[in-house]
């Protein structure tokens, strides 16, 4: 091993690569599949519950990039805590295509595909809440307190959502929880992360 001990700025810049390669990708297949839609409107039908996730993973993953900057301030670094934002940041990668594969041609369209797979998508959407659980315990008692009791309650409340999406077909709670979900996370990001201080 070489002398020289690297700092933990030094090591975070160098994960970040890897994080960042694997949200390029997510945010690539997601503005793809916009984009297949507005140059073909009548090749597929649409559908606004899947649009709306589409429009919250996309500001999911800015988020997740945005605020995993905190990450320069964890003092150890270990291969396992690399292994975890990596698995992470892959999951919200699985989310982006579960949204857009690369053919929904035995569907009539998305809301037929959306509601036959949603088992799989609110699955990997609830994994992403533990892991964001996870991801906040990493950073320390400090990062965590800012978030007040609510962190603590919104947590649940997102992974029993989950559970009743992927057990019902019910096309009002799926517009309900889309709706609700976007507009909380945009509430969520001008409340506590509108500066990364």
């Amino acid at each position: 091993m070489p002398s020289h001990s690297l700092t933990s700025p030094e090591i975070f810049q160098h994960v970040r690569i890897v994080m960042g390669m694997v949200v390029g990708l997510s945010v690539t297949r997601l503005l793809n599949g916009l984009v297949r839609i507005i140059q073909h409107p009548k090749q597929t039908r649409i559908y606004p519950v899947h649009i709306g996730w589409v429009l919250t993973l996309l500001l999911m993953l800015l988020h997740f990039w945005w605020w995993e900057l905190w990450l320069v301030e964890l003092q150890v670094w270990t291969f396992e805590t690399y292994l975890f934002l990596i698995v992470y940041a892959v999951t919200l990668f699985f989310l982006s295509a579960f949204l857009f594969p690369d053919s929904i041609s035995d569907y009539t369209g998305y809301e037929q595909f959306f509601i036959a797979r949603r088992k799989w998508f609110f699955t990997f959407f609830g994994l992403t809440v533990v892991f964001d659980l996870i991801d906040t315990l990493i950073k320390g008692p400090a990062h965590y307190a800012m978030f007040s009791i609510e962190y603590w309650f919104r947590v649940p409340v997102y992974l029993v959502l989950c559970g009743i999406a992927i057990v019902s077909s019910n096309r009002r709670f799926h517009l309900a929880f889309v709706m609700l979900g976007l507009f909380y996370e945009m509430s969520w990001i001008i409340r506590h992360f509108e500066t990364l201080q």
